[in-house]
């Protein structure tokens, strides 16, 4: 765990508003998982500036125990053009606590880290959330996932 700066950019991807009530992000997310790749959204993204997918937290109804918006896509130079059917953010940027876990993806290596951040008493700024599948991701069994939590 560190904390950083990290100046504003822009996510074009595909979003769906869900919660962590009742367990329904654990069924809506793995669903949005799915449509992105079946739907081969990443290649209609434009202006990538990178290969890695970013999977965004973002318009909190208060805590991450109330109702979010979750995004799956690209980090892109501009939001000039957003392919119909997806939707652009811009993410403010500012202070980020990230958190490295490292393991077997598959055996719910990001959720588990979820599990200890939420019991955590960070100062969240409940803004923009966000985990990044790059390169070191890619290994099912040896991924390191960084996610970057928005805190005051």
């Amino acid at each position: 765990m560190k904390t950083t700066n990290v100046p504003s950019f822009h996510i074009i991807g595909k979003a769906i508003r869900t919660t962590n009530e009742n367990g329904q992000a654990a069924t809506d997310i793995p669903q949005l998982w799915q449509a992105f790749f079946s739907g081969q959204v990443a290649a209609g993204i434009p202006a990538k500036t990178d290969t890695a997918i970013y999977c965004v937290y973002t318009d909190y109804e208060s805590d991450h125990t109330k109702p979010y918006t979750t995004i799956l896509g690209c980090k892109v130079d501009n939001l000039d053009s957003i392919p119909e059917g997806l939707t652009g953010i811009t993410i403010g940027g500012g202070t980020y606590t990230v958190f490295s876990p490292e393991g077997n993806i598959a055996e719910g290596l990001v959720f588990n880290e979820w599990t200890k951040i939420w019991a955590m008493p960070l100062d969240r700024a409940y803004t923009a959330d966000y985990e990044v599948y790059n390169e070191a991701a890619l290994s099912s069994a040896d991924a390191v996932v960084d996610i970057f939590i928005a805190v005051r």
